[in-house]
């Protein structure tokens, strides 16, 4: 890539300079879905929106920015850009993937599996990866640090041994965003996000994001974008525009925050395990009485009992019930996820007010 600027001015700058003619500073929203041809035989670019849309355009070159990555697709939620991923690839393609990941996209992979799209190989831990990896893998899949346990993945590491067995390494970005690692300078060869979360930040936007410098990847995806079309809308692609702006502001925010309340946690009696890797606002915890989960969660006053994360608003979320509810209570049991755990993700409120809500519903 092309020298840039640092990470702070690519996000505040998002969508700036992006409409010529009539210099606005923000980005417009281009709602047509067809576009006037100049003459026979030209095109602006731009044909029909499912193609290319200008709003959309914009966004994917912030995201590749911040990404350091040549190219960017804006999808129209994290399973899309999962499922986009994937189906560049073969038929029988064999995946190493993290045994610790997002309930959704288990339930996509084990359909694949039943059908024989994709047959996969699951680690616990980095070195179960690294032992998994053999010359008939073809893809490596890693959410790191995974949801919900926080197990960190050394990307480098895992890519360059992916790479000497011919596989390729798929990273979900999704709990750390560029913040606090960029996947590609790793060795990464295709990064996904659930861009609804942290990418986003306010709860009011569904999308997803591949991103990739990987010219013959970057041609397969978007020949299957525009031929199934799970492309973002203009209007959402301006909102996550406008979203992105503050996403430095708000990780660091979420971070400082999630470090106080994982000070609480760790001294509290009604807690005996807590999960946090010192980065980002994601928290998981393991309750001593498991019993106490409905009524904790129903006291609560300040966090919101709520799917989702990444967002400006605390959330409190019952993986064994919500987020991981389609894997099957034995698999979770197997490699940690139990029905004591609690996963929070932390936003921007007062952490004072974070912790004493805390405190009322753990210990009142």
């Amino acid at each position: 890539m092309t020298e840039q600027y640092k990470l702070a001015t690519l996000l505040a700058h998002a969508g700036i300079n992006s409409d010529k003619e009539t210099g606005a500073l923000a980005s417009p929203i281009h709602f047509s879905t067809t576009y006037q041809h100049p003459e026979f035989g030209q095109s602006t670019g731009f044909d029909y929106t499912r193609t290319k849309n200008p709003t959309r355009a914009t966004l994917e070159q912030t995201l590749a920015a911040i990404e350091q990555a040549d190219y960017a697709i804006a999808t129209s939620s994290g399973m899309s850009a999962i499922v986009l991923a994937f189906e560049i690839f073969p038929v029988g393609s064999h995946v190493v993937a993290a045994r610790d990941l997002y309930g959704g996209s288990f339930r996509w992979f084990n359909d694949k599996e039943k059908e024989g799209r994709f047959f996969f190989d699951y680690a616990n831990t980095e070195a179960e990866m690294l032992a998994a990896i053999t010359d008939t893998t073809d893809i490596v899949y890693i959410e790191t640090p995974t949801n919900p346990l926080m197990v960190e993945f050394n990307i480098e590491k895992i890519a360059n041994l992916a790479h000497e067995k011919g596989a390729a390494v798929i990273v979900d970005n999704t709990f750390y965003s560029p913040i606090y690692q960029t996947p590609i300078t790793l060795g990464a060869d295709i990064v996904v996000h659930s861009a609804t979360k942290y990418l986003a930040g306010h709860n009011d936007v569904l999308a997803g994001v591949v991103i990739t410098s990987n010219q013959d990847y970057y041609d397969k995806l978007f020949y299957n974008l525009n031929t199934t079309g799970p492309n973002l809308s203009p209007f959402d692609s301006y909102m996550l525009m406008r979203g992105l702006k503050t996403l430095k502001l708000r990780m660091e925010a979420s971070t400082a925050n999630a470090k106080q309340v994982v000070a609480f946690l760790e001294q509290s009696p009604a807690v005996k395990e807590v999960l946090f890797t010192g980065k980002g606002g994601m928290i998981s915890f393991k309750v001593v009485n498991k019993d106490t989960i409905p009524s904790l969660i129903n006291q609560l006053q300040v966090f919101t009992f709520a799917e989702s994360l990444g967002g400006v608003e605390s959330l409190i979320t019952y993986p064994a019930t919500q987020t991981h509810a389609d894997i099957p209570a034995d698999v979770r049991a197997s490699y940690g996820l139990t029905d004591d755990l609690l996963r929070l993700s932390i936003g921007i409120e007062d952490a004072d007010d974070l912790v004493a809500d805390l405190k009322q519903a753990l210990e009142g």
